[in-house]
């Protein structure tokens, strides 16, 4: 496998729910700008505490989010996202997230967040 990283389909994309109310060409644009990445079973991918400095999407298989106070939060599956908190609010991870199957998940980083995703929120 190629060390570099591969883009998100567009296709791929349209199965999220948030995602799913951006227009075509704006999910076109967006697609290569999400890095996609293969997560053994097991793996963290996000810390709670740590800093927060993309935003996630669920491709394919299932999550579980944790806090250190409260235990198992939930579990995230394809089409679920993650780290929007600490990117919208600039804090730092507010829970931790894990593979509990082997995932594809597609990520961004702050800027694409803030150019693409965070005026999905405005509406909430």
């Amino acid at each position: 496998m190629s060390p570099r990283a591969v883009g998100a389909t567009q296709h791929e994309l349209s199965r999220i729910g948030l995602l799913a109310t951006l227009a075509g060409e704006t999910l076109a644009r967006l697609a290569p700008r999400m890095t996609r990445e293969q997560i053994p079973a097991g793996a963290g991918i996000v810390a709670e505490g740590d800093d927060g400095d993309r935003f996630y999407v669920v491709l394919s298989g299932i999550l579980a989010v944790s806090q250190e106070s409260r235990g198992a939060q939930r579990v995230l599956r394809p089409g679920d996202y993650f780290g929007e908190v600490a990117l919208a609010m600039h804090v730092p991870r507010t829970a931790s997230v894990r593979a509990l199957t082997p995932v594809t998940i597609a990520s961004c980083d702050q800027a694409t967040f803030d150019e693409f995703i965070r005026p999905l929120f405005a509406d909430d």
